[in-house]
């Protein structure tokens, strides 16, 4: 289905009715909604962090920043051959950002933005977007780092859209269209929070909560959120 004109308002009333706007590709004027049968989500207390990307998380030195350039993480998850971001969707999500109900997770490499994610937040529910990796690993660190962020600010839903062999790696399954609409609506008589107070992790805190965390012998710790650490369809991945 199209809609001639979609505004934020209208944009978060689809989100809330279990719906989601896509172009065909860049230069494509029109919007249509989406309402998959079959919907991927990431069970928040399942996200997988592998051997490999826990030892990264904990190594590395890049930067984890929230909501500091949402603006570039968009664009860097549109800077693609294929891509269903077109200009009506860009601003429509700027204008969202603006209104406070769509974030940005960013993965920074010195003063170098090289991976990160957005969506948007409604009650409990967190509509995962697109992300976005220029180096090895970002995109991994990024969902880490924003499913750690999502427990910790009482979060209960995590739309993925759509599954993909990626996701499933990392710990996300496909449910029917009615179960999602059942967890939706129970996410939304909820309210979570993607800056909560006080919220400031470690690395090894990121590691220790996932669901390998047994495998790497780390124990929980907090932190600062800016602390050293370690892409819809196929675009979440």
């Amino acid at each position: 289905m199209t809609s001639p004109q979609i505004t934020a308002e209208i944009l978060l009333r689809g989100y809330a009715m279990g719906i989601f706007p896509m172009a065909e590709g860049r230069e494509d004027a029109k919007i249509h909604w989406v309402d998959p049968q079959r919907r991927g989500v990431f069970p928040l207390d399942h996200f997988h962090i592998s051997r490999s990307l826990a030892r990264h998380i904990l190594r590395s030195d890049w930067v984890i920043r929230v909501n500091s350039d949402f603006a570039g993480v968009v664009a860097g998850c549109a800077d693609r051959p294929e891509t269903w971001i077109n200009a009506e969707i860009t601003a429509l999500y700027l204008a969202l950002h603006r209104a406070g109900f769509a974030h940005s997770l960013e993965v920074w490499e010195g003063s170098e933005l090289i991976g990160g994610v957005y969506g948007v937040t409604l009650g409990a529910a967190f509509f995962g977007e697109s992300m976005f990796s220029r180096r090895t690993n970002a995109s991994k660190t990024a969902l880490a780092w924003l499913i750690h962020r999502l427990r910790a600010g009482g979060f209960l839903l995590f739309d993925t859209q759509f599954l993909t062999p990626h996701l499933a790696s990392l710990g996300a399954v496909e449910i029917s269209r009615a179960e999602y609409h059942r967890r939706l609506e129970k996410a939304l008589q909820v309210q979570a929070s993607f800056t909560p107070e006080g919220y400031q992790p470690l690395p090894s805190s990121v590691v220790a909560s996932s669901a390998g965390a047994s495998s790497t012998g780390v124990s929980s710790t907090s932190g600062s959120t800016t602390s050293g650490t370690s892409q819809r369809s196929t675009q979440t991945s």
